[in-house]
């Protein structure tokens, strides 16, 4: 069965999880995948990764580009016979009523990811367009699929139709035997708080960094502080606090295995979005979790953990709550979030549609 997987950057995974996601799902030997990648992404280009063919088009796959990043692997899918498409995030939905149109056989699945449009981020006629994709990608799409229960109810509620609830694993960022503690590390082992996330304002890194800029406590923030305006404003302005570590974007399993094995607690800012990747893997360590108090981060963790909503809130958890060990939600994370268990549930998802 050949299945095509648009929308993601590509693999091998080095952005987020969409591409975390891809990276699991193509090692499922049931289908025939093909992923397509962006060529502006990836100087070095395989041929194929994990037997999954790999289709790179000279487009980014973010931003305005995004839109035609996504139609152009479409058609090309369309192309070279592919019936079944799994589209990851909706900003190129304007092709799926023409391709239900002229090959109505092709079925389309379509993770809508997050309710982008509502991101603080994106303002008039950047708004207005993702909401729009968004409508055509729900009512024409044959499988909505949603990462957290908070989105399908939003589905259903905005637009009256069901869709599949299928997260992400985080069962992948627990090494067995990882390297031991080398010093990037043992300079925050003073019971350090942790975060890992992209820089941008919906995940609240401003209110995480003024929060413990007030405070004594240590708290390292690992991400992507040079690919934005609003990035490399905060990591100018915070940069020099002794208490704040601002790390570059890492990749490497073990070193992050080793930055969350070794922290206090784990502090999760996302307000906009479904199930976030960054929280299920953290959720696999049973370490204590500070999150920003919003339906989709209770959602995620069954109302486990503590919640924020802003940030004397949050000073006053990290200077006053006693955090342990919480292997309740580890048992969360075993129950829901394995790799294992999303592969069989989008495997279950395509094999419907055959």
């Amino acid at each position: 069965m050949r299945l095509a997987i648009v929308g993601s950057v590509g693999v091998p995974a080095s952005y987020g999880g969409f591409e975390t996601l891809v990276e699991h799902l193509i090692e499922d030997e049931s289908f025939d995948y093909t992923v397509y990648c962006s060529g502006t992404h990836y100087r070095k280009r395989l041929e194929t990764y994990k037997d999954a063919r790999l289709v790179y088009l000279p487009l980014h796959a973010n931003g305005v580009s995004s839109i035609f990043y996504d139609v152009c692997s479409v058609l090309h899918g369309i192309a070279t016979g592919h019936q079944i498409f799994l589209i990851l995030g909706t900003s190129g939905a304007i092709i799926i009523p023409l391709v239900r149109w002229i090959k109505p056989s092709i079925r389309i699945f379509v993770n809508i990811d997050g309710i982008e449009w509502k991101r603080s981020k994106w303002h008039g006629l950047a708004r207005w367009y993702l909401k729009f994709s968004e409508s055509i990608a729900v009512r024409y799409c044959n499988t909505v699929v949603a990462d957290n229960d908070a989105i399908a109810n939003y589905v259903l509620n905005t637009y009256h139709k069901e869709c599949e609830t299928i997260a992400y694993g985080g069962d992948h960022a627990r090494v067995a035997n990882p390297r031991g503690n080398s010093d990037y590390v043992e300079r925050y082992l003073d019971d350090y708080f942790l975060a890992i996330c992209r820089i941008e304002p919906e995940n609240n890194v401003k209110m995480l960094l003024h929060a413990f800029s007030q405070i004594k406590k240590r708290l390292v923030v690992i991400g992507n502080w040079q690919s934005t305006e609003f990035g490399r404003k905060l990591f100018s302005k915070y940069q020099r606090k002794a208490n704040l570590h601002l790390l570059d974007p890492i990749y490497d399993v073990e070193m992050l295995q080793i930055y969350r094995m070794n922290c206090h607690a784990y502090i999760h800012g996302h307000s906009a979005g479904g199930t976030n990747p960054s929280l299920v893997e953290i959720m696999h360590f049973a370490k204590p979790v500070i999150a920003f108090d919003c339906v989709y981060n209770r959602s995620s963790m069954e109302n486990r953990g503590l919640y924020f909503k802003d940030s004397d809130h949050l000073q006053k958890i990290a200077m006053t709550s006693e955090l342990s060990r919480d292997p309740e939600m580890l048992e969360i994370a075993e129950r829901s979030y394995t790799w294992k268990i999303i592969r069989r549930k989008y495997a279950n998802l395509f094999m419907k549609s055959s």
